[in-house]
């Protein structure tokens, strides 16, 4: 019994480990008219390929968030608001977020190598 715990244990670190070592970046959209994707403090501009946590924040029911890639396509709704969390796997290219609305000015990219 006391060894299934301590797998058990040992399994449990080891996970939360290996989310610690994933980087997360905030995505922000609203509430005014307003798009950001920052690491810290600092716009995304450029990304190793791998595996990040993205947490982004719609403040607006008018806004969303809309990240395309290779091989990404996720967005929050138009009508709603509050905060969504998506763990990706970037590979090396272009990504653009935009908010479907206002994507004309609402956007930004990032380079993956």
């Amino acid at each position: 019994m006391k060894y299934v715990l301590l797998l058990g244990l040992v399994a449990l670190l080891a996970a939360s480990t290996a989310t610690a070592g994933t980087v997360t970046l905030t995505g922000t959209t609203g509430p005014g008219f307003t798009i950001t994707l920052k690491k810290g403090t600092t716009k995304v501009t450029k990304l190793k390929a791998g595996t990040y946590i993205f947490k982004i924040s719609d403040k607006s029911s008018i806004h969303n968030f809309h990240l395309t890639g290779p091989g990404v396509n996720k967005k929050t709704s138009v009508g709603g608001k509050g905060t969504s969390t998506w763990k990706l796997k970037l590979k090396k290219g272009t990504y653009k977020y935009v908010c479907d609305p206002h994507k004309t000015f609402m956007k930004g990219s990032f380079t993956v190598s």
